[in-house]
């Protein structure tokens, strides 16, 4: 589609486009298990982020405004275009939240927002990085990284990898340590809420404080897991996601 945009499984007549936006150093790859998941269903599109794969040598994002404002930029929003759906985890839901209250504000509000592996934004930060990022040097912030699980070993091993993988990490990170939580009225879309019952960053209490933030209808999933649980739970992932979409009643976690 551009620079932004991305599509592994096209499905042009499924009613309903998701758009995902990946986790804090994560890229377009990371939902590839997703993407297959939900098509069909639904038509996958993934944000890919400045500064890494194929838009290395990019400048990364300075903060949450500049990445809502390109993809939405991007994204065809106009009369005849699908539904659109969004789907984020951890950094990816705070995009995803506030890409659809700037739709709301528009309005084109999304037809459900399904979220990942983030503590409701309007709690007081808990269990956050020890320091902000910018504060860390490169050992510090492989140990945060290891902390989350969601990295291999032979990859935080590597100088010669961290030396590609850290940069677009710790942009990322920036980004949420830069991001200001701002009260306004509640959206009109469902959202589903995620969350691993081993998450070491977030309570199920604190992912179920995103009910607050809709009128729409809300429901929290709590699945066994880390914060990298979504790989091991895609069937129940995109049944959820299918769940929240209009007409359909979302599902109870197992």
């Amino acid at each position: 589609m551009g620079d932004w945009i991305r599509c592994f499984h096209p499905a042009p007549d499924a009613g309903v486009r998701l758009l995902c936006f990946p986790h804090a150093g994560g890229s377009v790859v990371a939902y590839h298990g997703l993407s297959a998941a939900v098509s069909g269903r639904v038509e996958p599109l993934m944000v890919q982020y400045p500064g890494r794969q194929d838009r290395f040598g990019e400048p990364f994002a300075a903060g949450a405004d500049e990445i809502v404002d390109a993809v939405l930029d991007e994204l065809p929003r106009g009369p005849g275009e699908a539904p659109l759906a969004l789907f984020g985890h951890s950094m990816g839901a705070l995009l995803a939240f506030e890409t659809a209250r700037r739709l709301e504000r528009e309005g084109q509000p999304p037809v459900a927002l399904v979220l990942s592996g983030r503590a409701a934004p309007s709690l007081p930060r808990r269990n956050a990085a020890t320091r902000p990022v910018r504060d860390m040097d490169d050992a510090e912030l492989v140990e945060e990284m290891r902390k989350l699980s969601g990295t291999a070993d032979e990859l935080l091993s590597s100088p010669e990898l961290l030396s590609i993988f850290l940069p677009p990490m710790r942009a990322d990170y920036q980004i949420v340590d830069d991001y200001v939580y701002r009260a306004g009225p509640p959206l009109s879309c469902p959202v589903a809420v995620l969350t691993g019952d081993d998450d070491p960053r977030v309570a199920p209490e604190e992912a179920r404080a995103w009910e607050s933030e809709t009128r729409g209808g809300f429901s929290c999933h709590v699945l066994a897991g880390g914060h990298f649980f979504l790989d091991g739970h895609l069937p129940y992932v995109a049944d959820v996601i299918a769940a929240t979409l209009p007409g359909r009643e979302a599902m109870t976690a197992p």
